[in-house]
């Protein structure tokens, strides 16, 4: 039997396009996925989308299933959600959640897919991978209880981050952005809202997430002194400006990285599929619903995908919905 599957690529620096591919049929220990829904991770996504990804880091920024390389003719994406079709009897028609990119059909290792628990849709389930940056990076920042934290940057990072410590004993959370909509989704989270000039200071911890020179600032501003921002943007090819003068050295501030792409040291003896299981065992919780702000079919996406580079279509994750005769 012939088969096929249909793929977005990125045909070049601002242009995407669907095409056709081979489809091989599953080996011994790999499955064939039917796609249901995919997410867009609209920072890093747009980022590629726009051929912004430096050359130093076209390795380090690879996805599991890329094909293709930087800056383009490339596949990229990891934030796919399916249903097996053919494969071990223990995963035919289970909703599995695979880091592959925008397709209708794939074969993958069958230890490449995880489970989505049956608490999850698997509309809801596109967030596993931003949910697992979030957990890392709390995992690095280790928040105690009582702690006061600010996350500034409301997109899908930054509220991933807030969403979770919502959940913390004691933690006052508030959410800081530029744009007053994200009021609306910091409530539906269950946590504070501040536009950047109204934030509360001494914060115990600062995550920054606005992927802006003057987001990291304002952080480094609003921690009490022996603070710490977690820095978990990705900046790409631009080049900010920290303000490392004044009071940054008496105060004792630090500032720290915080990467998906290596499991938090401070959790060394977990793998990176406990991670993934854990972020969506998480998503049982349908106020993180709130995460998805837009929708569009799969043959959208070369339409779509420079609305959403360019700003707008104002989104946080962007669903990808896929036929179910794909």
């Amino acid at each position: 039997m012939k088969r096929s599957a249909r793929a977005f690529w990125v045909a070049g620096p601002g242009a995407g396009e669907i095409r056709d591919t081979p489809l091989a049929a599953p080996g011994e220990g790999e499955v064939l996925v039917r796609a249901l829904y995919s997410g867009v991770s609209r920072g890093t996504e747009t980022l590629v989308f726009r051929g912004g990804v430096p050359e130093n880091q076209r390795l380090v920024m690879r996805a599991p299933f890329q094909e293709g390389d930087f800056p383009a003719p490339v596949k990229y994406g990891y934030l796919s959600v399916g249903v097996v079709e053919e494969g071990p009897a223990a995963l035919v028609g289970r909703t599995v959640f695979c880091l592959y990119p925008h397709q209708t059909r794939y074969v993958v290792p069958a230890d490449a897919v995880t489970v989505v628990p049956d608490a999850v849709p698997a509309a809801r389930a596109v967030l596993a991978g931003t949910v697992e940056t979030a957990v890392n990076a709390l995992w690095d920042a280790a928040p105690l209880v009582g702690d006061r934290i600010a996350v500034v940057g409301g997109g899908m990072v930054g509220c991933s981050v807030a969403a979770l410590l919502a959940r913390f004993p004691g933690v006052r959370t508030q959410l800081v952005d530029a744009d007053p909509s994200r009021a609306k989704t910091a409530e539906a989270l269950g946590v504070d809202f501040a536009l950047p000039g109204d934030a509360r200071g001494e914060c115990d911890l600062v995550v920054h997430a606005s992927a802006t020179e003057q987001g990291l600032a304002r952080s480094l501003e609003l921690l009490a002194a022996e603070g710490t921002v977690v820095e978990l943007s990705w900046y790409g090819d631009r080049r900010v400006s920290l303000p490392l003068g004044e009071a940054f050295h008496s105060r004792r501030l630090t500032v720290r990285s915080s990467q998906v792409g290596t499991v938090s040291p401070a959790r060394a003896r977990r793998s990176y599929a406990d991670r993934l299981a854990l972020a969506l065992d998480l998503l049982a919780d349908p106020a993180l619903d709130a995460l998805v702000t837009g929708e569009s079919a799969f043959e959208d996406l070369p339409a779509v995908l420079p609305q959403l580079a360019s700003g707008e279509i104002p989104a946080l994750c962007h669903r990808v919905r896929y036929p179910s005769d794909a």
